[in-house]
């Protein structure tokens, strides 16, 4: 029966992936149309399993989007290559509580020597601690948490015992365009978003040095971070690394870089100079899940300082009894009991090698640039200089971008996102997944054309 069960599960998956590439590419039903197969009252008596798997994906895929396509352009969403399918199907079926090195060894090892790898391909500070967690939103939480015990501590404050009440007030500079989640991240530290200072950027949302100085020097010495960025998440600009980096260092603050999708730039030497300055920071947030294209939910956070981030994150109990030289993931997570998230960074990383890393990344930023001269082409206004893989483009007025945007998604051919820019309506474009080929490229650019018509 266990044998069956997996194979009805299997078939329905590939079922799914073989029809990836048919529209519509977003569910053309109401909610109310799957709802009804979805939404049912709880059995006093169980259902045979296989029945039941082929309920909920007959029910689900009307409702299911075709992220893991290649013409799915919103947000930043990688799709996810069969090798790190297969490896998140292994990592459920081992089914491993992987908090530590005594509740799966096998697993501690995995995630260890895919940490090594990640620091070697981008080259940030090899003594470095990582972690594998949800996503950015929980890396930036590690990260600034070690960055809130580093900066205290420096002030003779013990915030891991005495918490926030009392504490010197922490000081957050970040960019006018930094990511919400930044602002979250300080919220569930008890920080807050009142306190932050924003720094001015320029037209594609990048900090300006000398706003950033002028910040600085009005802080007097106070305990402080400064939140910079890789890959602005409508542009895909960068922040000027070495000159925030060398202000943020002479003011006596950390530096923590959100870096969910830009970072991955660094892995290739004709995009790494994007990225110049970013290794001298203090923590590092990004996301696999994102242009490595492993399944959700999943990200990394790197901290040069190990001990601020093992102060922030460890626990212990009598019955957590760590053999010397062991590394407890739970030491450098928010989480206890947890999944093998690493498993398939390992396995997609070491699918791919360097040079398919590097690849992805370029051709990713290639097919964006070929969307920006289509779109150009056909008479819209491009409004960023397409340096990795966002596009950013808007019609004449705001009316007619809103409905160019409402037709294009509407057609069922593919999907890209709305976003204000500088006050108006654009249309955000990211090309994130392995499965997106010049084909894709054409035919999208064909549906927007069609949609202007």
């Amino acid at each position: 029966m266990r044998d069956e069960i997996l194979r009805t599960a299997a078939e329905l998956a590939m079922e799914w992936i073989a029809a990836l590439d048919e529209p519509p590419v977003v569910p053309e039903s109401s909610q109310s149309d799957w709802r009804r197969g979805l939404d049912l009252p709880l059995g006093e008596e169980g259902i045979e399993p296989t029945v039941v798997l082929g309920d909920l994906a007959g029910s689900a895929t009307p409702g299911l989007v075709k992220s893991p396509g290649g013409r799915y352009f919103g947000f930043v969403t990688g799709g996810a290559f069969p090798v790190a399918v297969g490896a998140d199907w292994l990592t459920a079926a081992w089914d491993q509580n992987s908090f530590s090195f005594a509740s799966s060894p096998a697993v501690a090892v995995i995630e260890e020597v895919a940490a090594g790898w990640l620091l070697a391909l981008l080259d940030l500070p090899r003594h470095s601690s990582t972690a594998f967690v949800t996503g950015s939103q929980m890396a930036h939480v590690t990260a600034l948490a070690a960055a809130r015990h580093r900066v205290l501590a420096e002030r003779s404050w013990d915030v891991a015992a005495r918490g926030l009440y009392g504490a010197p007030e922490i000081i957050v500079v970040a960019g006018e365009a930094r990511h919400a989640t930044v602002d979250r991240a300080l919220r569930l530290l008890g920080m807050g978003v009142a306190g932050i200072k924003s720094v001015e950027t320029d037209s594609a949302g990048r900090m300006l040095p000398d706003r950033l100085a002028k910040t600085l020097d009005d802080l007097r010495g106070e305990p402080s971070i400064v939140v910079s960025q890789a890959g602005e998440v409508n542009t895909g600009a960068f922040d000027p690394f070495v000159e925030i980096t060398d202000l943020a260092r002479s003011a006596g603050a950390w530096v923590h870089v959100d870096g969910a999708f830009g970072i991955w730039a660094r892995a290739v030497p004709s995009l790494s100079h994007l990225a110049d300055g970013l290794e001298q920071a203090d923590s590092w947030a990004f996301d696999a899940h994102k242009w490595l294209n492993v399944p959700y939910d999943s990200g990394v956070v790197v901290v040069a300082d190990p001990e601020a981030h093992h102060a922030a994150m460890s626990y212990s109990g009598p019955y957590l009894l760590a053999s010397e030289g062991d590394r407890d993931a739970s030491d450098w997570t928010v989480e206890a009991s947890r999944r093998g998230r690493g498993i398939a960074i390992y396995a997609t990383l070491r699918a791919l090698g360097r040079s398919g890393v590097r690849d992805l990344i370029a051709r990713s930023c290639e097919l964006a640039r070929m969307f920006a001269e289509g779109i150009s082409g056909l008479g819209l206004e491009v409004l960023n200089p397409v340096e990795l893989n966002q596009v950013l483009f808007r019609a004449s007025t705001d009316g007619e971008t809103d409905r160019l945007l409402t037709r294009v998604q509407s057609s069922g051919e593919t999907w890209m996102g709305g976003t204000t820019w500088a006050g108006r309506s654009a249309i955000r474009l990211s090309v994130s997944s392995w499965a997106t080929t010049q084909q894709d490229v054409g035919r999208t650019l064909e549906t927007v054309k069609r949609a202007m018509g």
